[in-house]
């Protein structure tokens, strides 16, 4: 059969093929047990019951989408070695459009939050007749499995994915079909346990969002009963088993819930007494605050990005925002240039060396002030023309004469001031002054000198008398 301009043949490999890993995650991938005994009682813990959590989801969705708002370019590199924004008949249109449904925001957004929530994302390739990319699509995870031949070549079993043009007619009605690695991309986060399964920040701060998951409901139940903690009936004297529970179907039915609130009546000395600990008590404010640290310490997103506790006192926020693409973006984006790169086969066949990459200058938008002063040191110090700090800084199109950096006159190179220097310029010794000129008959003293010198138009005398 043909899939996506690639034929496949119903002998899938001549070795046999093993799953990569077992539970190799996906969208619906059990993330690991809240509690000791959890699995037995049928309660581990969701993908979809962790982003849940408050800080998982902002986590999750404020990368996703500060990666899926920058620029992605291709770029291609000259004779010098520097990279620049380049059009390819082969790879620009990919880039513009991966495939029918997507734009290439969201296309960069379902790419990094399936990486970041199952630590795997497949991408399937479709080619052309010619054996060029022309769409790429982003698989359920849940649906592909890697398989590895005995002697290491890898390949990748998938399923039926009707949105990824894996449907029953694509399929010829078979359940999956196995692809060779070439036509995948696959990118995962740090390989824990086996080098084609990643692992993701949710294996590691899914307790902690369980954790505030159960902060959550309990606060929520507690307000639902209007605010009341829980509590106990206690007489003075024994009862019966069939009066406590008439008197706890009663209490229930008349003073909680929407009901709280209401005046109570005990008689035959009855007493309540509360039970559940307070907020305050329980210091739940402290504990939730200390659950999204975890989640965010898990995804190296500053807790500030997500409202958890104060900014930093800094004047200027472009410290702050360099702080979160260093320590949280930075490698995602790298490794998503570099599989799409590899995927592409950008720079192989062709004439010259093509790649992606993102433009963070869209990410880090820099204040008016701030903007200003680095345009200006950047055109004083020679390193940018005028007009590219127009363009990089301002957004603005070129002026006449501003094509073509700027220093100051008196500048020197170092090589010019070390050839100076070679000559010894100041052990050299000083000229000796002129003699003053001789005075005529008739030059009494100094002024008179002076003045006969200057008609005499002799400007040495004029200048050292």
């Amino acid at each position: 059969m043909r899939l996506f301009g690639l034929e496949i043949t119903r002998a899938r490999a001549a070795a046999p093929l093993a799953p990569a890993a077992r539970n190799t995650g996906g969208w619906r991938a059990v993330v690991r047990e809240p509690f000791t005994g959890a699995w037995q009682q049928n309660a581990e813990l969701s993908t979809e019951t962790a982003l849940a959590n408050f800080a998982v989801f902002a986590c999750t969705t404020l990368i996703a989408a500060d990666i899926g708002k920058v620029r992605l370019r291709l770029v291609a590199r000259d004779e010098d070695g520097i990279w620049s924004e380049a059009e390819s008949a082969a790879f620009s249109p990919v880039l513009r459009k991966p495939n029918r449904y997507q734009t290439i925001q969201k296309f960069c957004e379902q790419w990094i939050v399936s990486k970041l929530i199952t630590g795997n994302t497949y991408v399937l390739k479709q080619r052309d007749a010619r054996g060029v990319v022309v769409a790429l699509y982003v698989l359920d995870p849940a649906r592909v499995v890697p398989l590895v031949t005995p002697d290491g070549a890898v390949y990748y079993e998938l399923r039926r994915d009707d949105l990824a043009g894996l449907g029953l007619s694509a399929l010829e009605g078979r359940d999956g079909v196995v692809v060779p690695a070439s036509e995948i991309i696959h990118d995962l986060m740090v390989a824990l346990y086996h080098p084609l399964v990643g692992v993701s920040p949710i294996f590691a701060c899914g307790l902690a969002a369980a954790q505030g998951l159960a902060i959550q409901s309990n606060s929520a139940r507690f307000f639902s009963n209007g605010s009341h903690p829980g509590g106990v009936l206690t007489a003075p004297g024994a009862i019966g088993d069939e009066t406590a529970l008439r008197l706890k179907e009663y209490w229930e039915a008349n003073f909680t819930g929407v009901h709280a609130g209401r005046v109570a009546v005990l008689g035959d000395g009855l007493k309540y007494e509360a039970m559940t600990l307070t907020a305050e008590e329980s210091q739940l404010i402290e504990q939730l605050k200390w659950t999204a640290e975890t989640v965010c310490a898990c995804y190296h997103v500053p807790p500030f990005m997500i409202y958890v506790g104060g900014a930093p006192p800094y004047g200027n926020p472009a410290p702050m925002f360099q702080q979160y693409y260093s320590q949280c973006l930075q490698s995602l984006m790298t490794a998503f240039e570099s599989s799409l790169d590899e995927g592409l086969g950008l720079g192989k066949d062709y004439g010259n060396a093509y790649g992606t990459e993102f433009d963070i200058d869209d990410l880090i938008w820099l204040d008016h002030e701030t903007k200003t002063k680095a345009a200006e040191g950047a055109i004083g110090s020679g390193a940018v023309s005028p007009n590219e700090a127009r363009r990089k800084y301002y957004g603005l199109g070129p002026v006449a004469g501003g094509g073509s950096p700027y220093m100051q006159q008196q500048y020197y190179s170092l090589e010019a001031l070390a050839t100076r220097d070679a000559d010894k310029p100041f052990s050299k010794p000083a000229p000796a002054t002129p003699p003053r000129p001789a005075l005529e008959p008739g030059d009494d003293d100094d002024d008179d000198a002076l003045e006969a010198a200057f008609r005499r138009k002799d400007w040495g005398a004029v200048v050292h008398g």
